[in-house]
């Protein structure tokens, strides 16, 4: 025994010497890096405002402050009269493989079921497609968001049984309608992650307002002051219109304008002094942009 001890004490010596000799440490575990899938938070209040706008107004708002495309190209209304807003909740589908299928969490418990869960009448759901004529879903699996009184759904794929959807009510935006399955191209995988609408980034909680031009995103981070100039845009955009009623002519007298570049001596800027909006009260002008 004390042969034992004596030894262990020797060994315990010499890793004392080597800790003090040797520069090392044992290895950090952490997971790999992130950011947050979310870019922050819109109030009900501020949804309908921008509801309230065209998404002509909104992509020009964000083409004004420099931002990338905001416009999901090529998702197009089921119905004419169809007009959604909402904050996204998102669902990424993959290119299907047999270990995709097994590892996916079955059943309800699917991430697809999952966002369906988060969905109610201020939400959208936006599905990441793997191919614009892939179906991402139909009349059984839709029959749960109408149940749940959807604010709307807007995909880069395509959805099957038309008439059914259609007769559920809630808007719906796609690349066009197919009578193909989807599991066979490709599987839900990820519920509320950062997606690729056809090269538009779409965060969980971001703004998405669709109607008959098309879909477009507002990131959550900058959706206020997108309102802002968007509605600034449209009031003035309303009195050039009416003026050119009142007196046919060219617009180019008047338009294309660009927000916070009007100058107070312009044509414009005369007609909008007439209407009471000028530089005390408006960003519009040159000098006064906030963004």
């Amino acid at each position: 025994i004390q042969s034992t001890v004596s030894t262990i004490i020797m060994l315990t010596s010499s890793f004392r010497r080597a800790a003090a000799t040797t520069s090392f440490r044992l290895p950090v575990l952490r997971a790999f890096a992130s950011g947050p899938a979310a870019g922050g938070a819109i109030s009900d209040e501020l949804l309908g405002r921008l509801g309230s706008l065209s998404t002509q107004a909104l992509v020009d708002g964000l083409w004004v402050m420099g931002w990338p495309n905001s416009q999901i190209n090529g998702t197009r209304a089921l119905a004419s009269t169809m007009k959604c807003v909402g904050r996204a909740v998102t669902l990424k589908f993959v290119p299907a493989r047999p270990d995709i299928a097994q590892d996916k969490p079955p059943g309800g418990e699917s991430p697809e079921y999952e966002a369906f869960e988060l969905c109610g009448p201020n939400e959208v759901l936006v599905m990441e497609s793997v191919g614009p004529w892939e179906s991402v879903g139909g009349d059984i699996k839709f029959l749960r968001l109408k149940q749940l009184s959807i604010g709307g759904l807007v995909t880069n794929g395509s959805v099957r049984d038309t008439d059914e959807v259609l007769d559920y009510g809630f808007p719906c935006f796609s690349h066009s309608v197919t009578a193909c399955q989807g599991p066979a191209a490709m599987q839900p995988w990820a519920c509320n992650d950062v997606i690729n609408m056809n090269g538009t980034v779409v965060r969980p909680g971001d703004a998405i307002v669709g109607d008959q031009d098309g879909v477009v995103v507002v990131p959550a981070k900058v959706a206020e002051m997108v309102f802002s100039i968007a509605h600034g845009r449209e009031e003035i955009e309303e009195i050039v219109k009416e003026e050119l009623t009142k007196n046919p002519g060219p617009p180019g007298k008047f338009y294309p304008f660009m927000s916070g570049k009007i100058k107070v001596e312009s044509p414009l800027g005369q007609l909008l002094a007439s209407k009471g909006i000028n530089p005390d009260n408006s960003t519009q002008f040159e000098g006064k942009a906030d963004w």
